[in-house]
Parts: structure tokens; sequence; C-alpha cells
């Protein structure tokens, strides 16, 4: 039924239709038997059915694991690879000359002006040039020793604060040699939240970029007191009159030069030990204030562990693309199984991406294009753009070519969910589509947020490959599942990682239970050497989300509510209400955290405002909200605006929600809500919330779930739905 609702509409005559459908079955009858023999697909479509991940014991609540990890949790990659310095000598050791950070160069920049008067940066790229993982190993030894030169000590706190770029991953790697504590700020972060990271860990060194320096960095630099080191990786800044006295600008290259002079003979480095603290990655909070979340080198080395083992045949021939926030733990955590097996890392950005992006001048070639990628990580929002785009070209294809499209589609998606394959669809029909990503992806990592079942059948059947759907927390040091690469079905996270168990636990308030039938239920608890050591200076917080049972083994309570499947497999509830996830927090597509009480509480003192529910959806970009308008002032704007009619007119004029959501927008931007934090569409509702209605309780807290009911068609509007 899932597959029927997905597939596309055509409009073929019957008859017509009858005789395809019959070449179609002549077709796959005449090719099955040898497709079968050859493909090796009867392994996969074992390998699909088999039962993934299995309870420790037979009792309720018992944590799941891995059928590849029953007996022992994996903890290490390489055997004495106990500390990333040391995973990172073994790769460089083992792949000396072969290529490992590439980065494109400026050919040209240029400013295009929009018919809108607007003006557009437009760059031209030209190849790939690649440092070998000699090169970037010799590039961070002296780096880490140019920070020595500059003060640094080990166990002490450096920040970055910079673009996805190859200099990234080299001073990551010079912090983790010298067990200099890596504190990673978001490039995205708004100006409060960057003091915050800096002030609170203390930081006297800062690397960035020379643009993030003059915009963002430029505005606070006052509001750090310690600060007394700016490296910026890419050239000279332009001067800077403005800088605080006792501030002094360096380049990566002259820290490099003091690195490559220093005497470092006499002086034993000190390397870190398993449980020294490599990354303090600061992550949204439900507060707007960011929480800092110590993860040390065997959190990391654990998590990489899992998680590479669910890539098969990962090693040389791989490429990676990396355009997503390196101070993101999803895009840190596949660089570094990427580095750690002799892959490429081909650095991007989502501006350049494609041949379509942004920032690529028409007629230039995106990212993509030139470094073919055989992996890459994505979050739902850039595959959901990727998907509308096509469908969008897909409508405006002649009718034959349209149809013929939709026809292999559907076709191919009943092939995919028995298992099978179809070259034929794929070289004839998808190869155009493929190209958009370089035309070489074996497997699309996706996480950060649920991915629609839609957008994953469509990434399966256009760009011919699995898309493996994780879940993990930054607080996991990202591991947690992933799907495998043969299970093709949707909605799933897949099976425990094998460096982590999985439980559920009873959340009594919200009626799942794991005892449930026909799937145990719960809020979402994993364990394992990849959970995380807590929060930066924040002691309660770590009591409350992390907790150590009798033998030993430390667990993190997601507040997130899940079920388990009979193969093993993990499938995350989103449910509609936020505080049914336990939690008044809802991860965006994008990967945004929002607090709803957050958004409500900057709104609802608002003259026009009696009421406000803020709602967010896992499979959205934006904030939506019911509003109950102040009829008084609602009819005062309706009287300035010119709109006339009755009281239920008003609060269902299109007109009159625009005009409310500029008043929301105003208030919302003084109160410092972040832009993904503003509602973008509302609801206005005639009639006010009482504890009658049941939408409100006696205390006139907000009911969320019986909120969310009341206004479902609302929210199919509002989100674009089609409502009948």
């Amino acid at each position: 039924p899932q597959a029927a609702r997905m597939k596309l509409k055509h409009n073929i005559n019957p008859v017509l239709l009858q005789f395809i459908n019959f070449i179609v079955l002549v077709y796959s009858l005449v090719t099955y038997i040898p497709w079968y023999i050859l493909s090796g697909s009867k392994q996969a479509i074992a390998k699909a059915k088999q039962v993934k991940a299995r309870p420790v014991n037979n009792k309720p609540g018992g944590a799941y694991r891995s059928v590849n990890s029953l007996h022992c949790l994996a903890s290490v990659l390489y055997p004495g690879c106990d500390t990333l310095d040391k995973v990172f000598k073994y790769a460089k050791t083992k792949y000396k000359d072969k290529k490992l950070l590439g980065t494109r160069e400026i050919l040209k920049e240029e400013d295009e002006i929009q018919p809108s008067g607007k003006v557009f940066k437009k760059v031209i790229l030209g190849k790939y040039t690649w440092l070998s993982y000699e090169d970037v190993y010799i590039k961070a030894v002296n780096f880490g020793n140019g920070l020595a030169v500059l003060g640094q000590q080990p166990k002490t706190n450096i920040a970055i604060f910079c673009e996805t770029r190859a200099e990234w991953m080299i001073a990551a790697q010079a912090c983790f040699m010298c067990n200099y504590q890596l504190v990673t700020l978001y490039a995205t972060l708004g100006g409060p939240a960057i003091v915050h990271g800096l002030n609170e860990t203390e930081v006297t060194t800062i690397i960035t970029s020379k643009e993030l320096m003059q915009t963002k960095l430029k505005e606070i630099v006052s509001q750090v007191p310690l600060l007394r080191h700016i490296i910026t990786v890419d050239g000279k800044p332009t001067t800077w009159s403005e800088f605080p006295k006792g501030v002094i600008v360096h380049t990566m290259a002259s820290v490099q030069a003091m690195g490559a002079k220093a005497d470092t003979g006499n002086k034993q480095p000190s390397r870190p030990v398993p449980s020294d603290i490599a990354v303090i990655m600061y992550t949204s909070g439900s507060t707007g204030i960011p929480k800092g979340v110590m993860i040390s080198h065997c959190n990391i080395i654990a998590g990489i562990t899992g998680m590479a083992e669910r890539i098969p045949n990962l090693g040389e021939k791989d490429i990676y693309i990396g355009y997503l926030p390196l101070a993101h733990v999803l895009e840190l955590s596949a660089e570094l199984v990427c580095l750690s097996h002799g892959c490429r890392i081909g650095y991007s950005s989502p501006q350049t991406l494609a041949d379509q992006s942004s920032k690529i001048k028409k007629g230039s070639k995106g990212d993509v294009t030139m470094l073919k990628p055989t992996l890459m990580a994505a979050v739902p929002e850039i595959m959901d753009r990727i998907y509308k785009n096509v469908m969008n070209k897909v409508n405006e294809m002649t009718s034959f070519q349209r149809n013929l499209f939709i026809l292999a589609y559907n076709y191919k998606m009943e092939q995919i969910s028995k298992g099978y394959t179809t070259p034929l669809c794929d070289s004839l029909i998808f190869r155009k589509v493929r190209m958009l990503l370089g035309g070489k992806i074996r497997v699309l990592l996706c996480g950060g947020a649920p991915l629609s079942a839609a957008t994953q059948r469509f990434m399966n059947i256009c760009f011919c490959c699995p898309v493996g759907q994780g879940y993990g927390l930054t607080e996991s040091a990202g591991a947690g599942t992933i799907t495998e690469v043969w299970d093709y079905t949707t909605g799933r996270v897949g099976a425990p990682l094998v460096c982590c168990e999985i439980k559920l636990m009873n959340w009594e308030e919200g009626g799942y239970y794991n005892t449930d039938k026909p799937y145990p239920r719960g809020e979402i608890l994993i364990g394992g050497q990849n959970v995380t050591v807590g929060y930066y200076k924040n002691e309660a917080r770590t009591r409350k989300d992390f907790t150590v049972d009798e033998n030993g083994q430390r667990w993190l309570h997601t507040g997130d509510i899940g079920e388990f499947h009979h193969d093993g497999c993990l499938k995350i509830i989103v449910l509609s209400s936020s505080t049914d996830r336990k939690k008044d927090l809802v991860k965006l597509q994008a990967g945004e955290y929002v607090s709803l009480g957050k958004v409500e509480a900057a709104l609802k003192n608002l003259p026009l405002v009696d009421n406000i529910c803020a709602y967010a959806s896992s499979f959205h970009s934006y904030v939506i909200g019911f509003v109950v308008p102040n009829q008084k002032e609602l009819a005062e704007l309706a009287r300035k605006k010119g709109f006339k009619g009755t009281w239920e007119e008003i609060c269902n004029s299109p007109e009159m929600e625009k005009e409310v959501l500029k008043v929301l927008a105003e208030a919302a931007m003084a109160a410092n809500l972040e832009k993904f934090e503003i509602p973008v569409k509302i609801r206005l509702s005639p009639d006010p919330w009482t504890p009658e209605t049941g939408l409100v309780t006696d205390a006139f807290k907000l009911k969320r779930k019986e909120l969310t009911a009341f206004y479902q068609t609302d929210i199919d509007r509002m989100y674009g739905k089609n409502v009948k």
C-alpha cells in the first residue's frame, strides 16, 4: 500500500498500458533467470530478509545488539590504534603517497547582476588538486608544533570556527596529535551563541577563515576577553583597525612555518590516551544556548568503527564528497571513516555542489561533476531539493518522455520492493538523473533528521544506489544505527551498529512500553564506548541525560521514542507533537533544533495574540503556528487594511493571515529568534481554547497532541499537502 501511494501518476491510454505491461512481463521473465544466476542478487535478497539484531536476553527492555557483535561490542578499527593520532599514523603508513584531501582552485570570481537588481557572486573553478596522506601528516605535525610555539598546552581548549575545507581536517589532526581539545562551532551560529561557546571553553586561540573573521568574528571579538590569537586558514586578511589590543592575527602557513623551525628534538610531545577529550562539539540547545558535548578519542574511534562496518568494500577506490559542516558529528565521523580506510575526500560546499548550484557560473562545472564521488552524506533537506528539481524537470517534458519516465519509475519501484535490480532502466532512463551527482555514487548516507519514504524511494530509483539512513546524536558520537545497503525498506533507521547496543525504556506518561505488541516501544537508550563523556561545565544536565549501569556500561537517554521490528531494525516514531517526543524540542529537516516553547514565549505576549501554539515537523524545514488572535486588536488591524467581514471571515482570510505573520516576524526578530524558528505560515482560530474544548489543560497549558489532531487539515494545508 505504501509503494502504491508513492507511485507517480501517468495519463496513458488503458489499452496501450495493457500492451506495455505485457511487454514488461515478457522482458522480466526472459531476463529473470540469467540475472538471478549472474548478479549475486540471490545473496542480497537473502541478506535483506535476515535478522539484523537480537536482544541479548529475553527480558522486556533487554538491549538489542547487531548479530555481528552479540557477544562483544566493537571498539577499535585497528589493533593498538586506540587514539585518533594513532589511527592517522596507521593510515599514513599504509596509504603514504595516495591522495587524501582535494580542493578546487578558484580560476575566476565575478559578480552577476540579476533582473531584480541583486548581485550574485559566481565562480569558475578548476580541477581538484590533491594532498597525499604524507602531505597532510607533515602539515598537521608542523601546525601542531606551531601552536605549541604560540603557547598552546596539552589538554587545553582551542576553537575552530570555519567552513568545511581541507585546512579544517589538517587543524583537527594537529590537535588530535598534540592532545589539544578541539572546540567546534557551526559557522552558521548567531553571535551570542559563538560568544557563549568561546567564553565557556576559555579559548585563547581560534582557527577561522578570512570571510568569517571579517563578518561574524569582527562583531564579537571584543566580547571574548581571553582571546589572544586568530589564525586564518586561507592567507593574510586585509588589515583590520578595529582589533582589540593584544589580539594577533596569524595565517595557518605562518604557524606551520613556526612549527617546522621549532626544535622539538628534546621535548617529548604529549600524546593523548583513549579517555582524553578530542572534541568539545557545540550543539543546539532547547534554550537557544548551545551545549558543549565532550567527545573522547575512544568515543570517536568506537563510533567510526561501527559506521565503517555498514559500508561494504570501503577502501582506496572510494571518493567521498565533503560539503556538510565539519562542526556536525555526521560529517566529521564520515570523513574520519574515509581517512582511516584510504579513501579520497574532495571538498565542496552547498553553493558549488552541482552544475546548477547558486555560485557556479552557468556553463561551468559543479563539484560532483568534476569529482565523480562514490560516497556522499546528505541531510534530508538537500535530498528533498534534488527530488523537487528532478520532478519539476519531469513535468516540463513532452507527454511521451514524461510517461516513459513514469512507467520506468513505477516499474523499478516494484522491482526494488521485491529485491530485484533493473539494469536496462538504469542505463536508458535514469542515467541522466544519476549524472546530477556525478554518476558514480554507490552509497548515499542520510542523517541529521528523518527522510520521507517518497524521497528515499526516489533516491533509490533515480540514483540507482542504496540510501543508508542513520540515527545517532552528538552525545553518542554520531553512532547509533544505520540501515544495511541491501535493506530497501523505508521509514526505518536500521539495526544497532556493532559498537553499541540499544534498549527501549518504558515511558508511561506517553503510553509507550517495551512490552507493547507487535513491537516493543519506548524511549531509546544507547549504550557503548561511543557514548560520550557528557556536557562541558554542565554536571546537572550530564547526570540527567547519561547513566551508568551495574556493569559499568554508559547509557545515553535520547528522549526520542522508537520501536524494534522483528528483524532487529529500529523505527523512530516521529510524532506530530513534540511533547510526545518527550521533550519540547523538534529537529527540523535540515538538522536545526527548534524549541516550540521558546517560539511561543517570544510571541504570546503580543497584544494581537491571545494564545499561540507553534508546530514543527522533522519532515519539513520550517515552523508553522496556530494563533488565537485578540478580537479587538485583529478587528482594528483588519479595519486599517480595509478588510471587511465577519469575525470568522477575518480569521479565515489568507490576506489577514499574512498581515498577522508580519507582526509575528517583527516580534520574533526583536526577541532574537533564529530565522528557522520564526513561523512561516499560521492558522488564525476564531474560537478561543478553553479547558472545555479539550485543547488546553485546566491550568491553560497547551495540549499539543489534541491541538495537532484538531488542526490536522490546516497542518496539511500549511505544509503543502493535498487536502481533500
